[in-house]
């Protein structure tokens, strides 16, 4: 089976709880993220949630992940599939590590699997790894703000 994996980071002078807040406020997804356009769910561990993705300059994609973990202020993951288990899965993972300054490492990565990896390793490379990056320094932006997430 064919496996992709791409990451980016960014530091953030936020605290945990504040990045958290931002990246679990999926009502306000439309306001401020250009990558993910949005989250219907709730970010608790089986639940299923609908997530629309738009890299800037490439086409969409909505699919149904299922959480597969949700640590306030260290992590949401989710895994989702297009078609059946095994075509394309996305193993999506938002980690957010304490430093020592009482910012954040905030670090954004997915686990590509399947048999249509290949087909796809170019456009996540190009497209997809820049909506991350979108996305992260959005999330910098907002929570690096003053006033409300």
């Amino acid at each position: 089976m064919s496996r992709h994996q791409l990451q980016t980071e960014i530091e953030i002078d936020a605290a945990p709880d504040r990045v958290w807040a931002i990246l679990t406020d999926f009502a306000s997804y439309p306001a401020w993220n250009p990558f993910i356009k949005y989250v219907h769910g709730i970010p608790r561990p089986g639940a299923r949630l609908e997530v629309r993705i738009q890299p800037s300059g490439a086409r969409g994609m909505t699919f149904r992940p299922f959480v597969l973990a949700a640590e306030p202020g260290r992590e949401l993951r989710w895994l989702g599939h297009l078609l059946l288990p095994g075509v394309f899965d996305g193993e999506h993972r938002f980690e957010i590590e304490p430093l020592a300054a009482g910012n954040v490492l905030f670090r954004q990565s997915e686990q590509f699997s399947g048999l249509l990896v290949p087909i796809f390793r170019n456009s996540l490379e190009r497209d997809t790894k820049r909506g991350f990056e979108e996305l992260n320094r959005a999330l910098k932006a907002r929570a690096e703000a003053r006033g409300p997430g």
